[in-house]
Order: structure tokens, then C-alpha cells, then sequence
């Protein structure tokens, strides 16, 4: 389920560009909260875990600020291109029980046949889910038993209690497809056995 981490941030009281450098000179990131009717709040957070925060795909964080806290899911992230350092952060309130609509990573479990690998369609899939319990994940398990074209469906993912797919039950998720390696040993098994059939061949046309 979604971790919950906690920032503490300030209000900011001065705006533009150049106070937004010196935010992030002083390793702050420039934040803005959205959401419950508020007006808009800007604030700044440590930028250090801010990094840390994203790297968690739909983390949920409980900021505070003047000693009150609020729940808050990422909404976007702006990076510098070059440096990748976080320019500014986008935050939604959110209450716990509340229902959001959110994108989750798709994860494979298990081992494909040999010879094939498992091409995902769907590497996140849309859900409905609490905020408080977004799944980190959705479990998609796999078998060795399935050959190249087998086909894996939103019906075969793992859904936790609660959670609701925003796809059709037989949208596509994955398929299973051949490796180059699988191919040149597939090449190679026909080879083989068509040498072996001309050997039986010309055996039996010697004996005669």
C-alpha cells in the first residue's frame, strides 16, 4: 500500500524566479497545494526528501505546516532538464476514505516458458482506490506453462480488497512472445530434424 511520509514545510512568502533559487540554493523545493475548496497554498519542503518521496510511485504524504497536518498525494514534478534537480512540486489534499483515481505500476511475477519474454501493453494500469491505501503495485503472475501468444488479460491481475480497475475486465495487459533466442533454436531444432529425416532417407535408399 501506499507508504506515508512526513515533510515539514513553511510557508513562502516571497515569489519569483529568483526567490525560487534561492529556495533551492538553500536545498527547499517551491511546492504549491491544491484541493477541499482551500484557497491555494505555496509552500516549500526539505528538497532532499522531497527527491526521496518521488521515488515512490503514488506516495502519500502528510505535510505540516504551522504544527497542522494534511494529507497530500503528488500531483506532477517539475525537473531542471539538465540537473534534474526538482524545480517545483504540485499537491493535492486528499481525506482519508477518500477515493482517488490514480495510475499503478504493473509488476511481473513468476517466469515465463523458455525462449519467450513477457511484453507488457499496460506497464501501469488506471485504478480507484483510497487514498490512504493505493496499492504500490499490481501483481500480474505469470507462468512457464504459457507459449508465445499467450495472451494476459486486466482479469489476471491481482487486485486488492478495494481497489477498482478503471479497464475492462478483457483489456490486454501482456503478451508472451518469442525471444530472438527462442527463434534460432526453434531454426535450429527444424534444421536437425530435417538433416535427420534426409540421413533416414538415404540410409534406407542404400539398403535397397
Amino acid at each position: 500500500m501506499s507508504d506515508k511520509l512526513t515533510l515539514a514545510a513553511e510557508k513562502r512568502t516571497a515569489f519569483g524566479k529568483g526567490a525560487a533559487r534561492k529556495l533551492r540554493a538553500a536545498g527547499r523545493t517551491p511546492a504549491v497545494i491544491y484541493g477541499h475548496g482551500h484557497d491555494t497554498r505555496h509552500i516549500h519542503l526539505p528538497a532532499h526528501e522531497v527527491a526521496l518521496a518521488l521515488r515512490i510511485k503514488n506516495a502519500l504524504l502528510e505535510v505540516t505546516i504551522g504544527g497542522k497536518s494534511e494529507l497530500v498525494l503528488v500531483k506532477s514534478a517539475s525537473k531542471d532538464p539538465v540537473t534534474q534537480i526538482i524545480e517545483h512540486v504540485d499537491l493535492v489534499e486528499v481525506k482519508k476514505g477518500e477515493k482517488v483515481h490514480v495510475e499503478v505500476p504493473v509488476h511481473v511475477v513468476g517466469e515465463p516458458m523458455g525462449g519467450t519474454v513477457v511484453d507488457l501493453e499496460h506497464k501501469t494500469v488506471k485504478v480507484e482506490a483510497e487514498a490512504t491505501h493505493i496499492p504500490t503495485f499490481l501483481e500480474l503472475p505469470i507462468s512457464k506453462d504459457n507459449a508465445a501468444g499467450h495472451h494476459y488479460l486486466v482479469s489476471d491481475l491481482v487486485i486488492p480488497d478495494g481497489v477498482i480497475m478503471e479497464l475492462e475486465a478483457s483489456e490486454l495487459v501482456a503478451s508472451v512472445v518469442e525471444t530472438r533466442a527462442g527463434v534460432a533454436d526453434e531454426e535450429s531444432g527444424a534444421e536437425t530434424a530435417a538433416e535427420g529425416e534426409a540421413t533416414e532417407a538415404a540410409a534406407e535408399a542404400d539398403s535397397e
